[in-house]
């Protein structure tokens, strides 16, 4: 994968609240077609990190690349779809589900513009995809956690982006959506998806996955080969002397040393924690 440019890549990335830095050093990188898992537990800053990479939480030192271009100045949003915490998908308003993955065609079309065929197809394959198609008219608020989940994922899929962030999409999920969630995701990888995944356990979700970052105290700790969910939180993880008991897949696996705790906890930003 020499020579590839990056869809996503963050260099010596920092982000603070209120001069109190929440992410410290962080370097990571994420190349076309990858699914890569963000992991760690509560309050490691995994939802921080993933909103600065799509500009939700600006840094105050370093840089983050889409796709080759500076943040700063990335302007073809259209390909990058943001799948945000649950909380989000009823959020009070009385939509259906239809409408909610509708707006997922906003990056596509101009303002005001009635929905144009090649819309519509989007949003009916978008629907099938999460296998919500039959529930399209009823709303959103009637829908189970999971469903509003699929909504979410639907309304991003609807944009037809390349590379996908997901915020801990199975938190809170029963394990037959979960199965769903997997499924879903797995067709996006199978079109040559980049994606991005935030995650305190993976579940179903775990065969998907190509590699692994975990964080610990807003520094990532470890990058390499997939663990397994009671793997991402031993403690000798980042123990630059220890060898690890999973399966590595090559040279990708390396362990950057012990870290010192941030300044403060990650979990008051960003909806970590919750």
């Amino acid at each position: 994968m020499t020579g590839v440019e990056p869809a996503v890549a963050v260099r010596n990335g920092t982000v603070a609240l209120g001069g109190r830095p929440i992410l410290r050093g962080i370097d990571a990188t994420v190349l076309p077609g990858e699914f890569v898992a963000l992991m760690g537990a509560n309050g490691s800053g995994k939802s921080t990190l993933v909103r600065a990479m799509v500009g939700l939480r600006p840094l105050v030192s370093g840089e983050v690349r889409l796709h080759g271009t500076p943040l700063a100045s990335y302007d073809d949003w259209q390909r990058v779809g943001f799948v945000p915490q649950r909380a989000t998908a009823a959020a009070g308003v009385p939509a259906s589900v239809w409408e909610v993955v509708a707006a997922g065609r906003l990056t596509r079309r101009r303002l005001l513009r009635p929905l144009s065929r090649a819309d519509r197809a989007a949003i009916d394959d978008a629907l099938e995809v999460v296998g919500l198609a039959d529930r399209r008219r009823d709303a959103v608020s009637t829908l189970s956690g999971g469903q509003q989940q699929r909504v979410l994922i639907a309304r991003a899929l609807a944009g037809e982006p390349d590379l996908f962030f997901l915020d801990e999409p199975t938190a809170g999920v029963d394990l037959p959506n979960q199965q769903v969630l997997a499924d879903t995701l797995s067709q996006l990888k199978q079109r040559g998806a980049t994606i991005v995944l935030v995650a305190h356990e993976l579940g179903p979700l775990a065969r998907l996955v190509d590699r692994a970052l975990v964080m610990r105290d807003g520094r990532i700790v470890y990058d390499g080969a997939p663990l397994r969910d009671h793997e991402v939180h031993q403690p000798w993880l980042g123990e630059p002397h220890t060898h690890h008991h999973h399966h590595s897949s090559g040279p990708t696996d390396h362990v950057p040393g012990v870290v010192a705790p941030v300044d403060a906890p990650a979990d008051r930003i960003g909806g970590e924690g919750r």
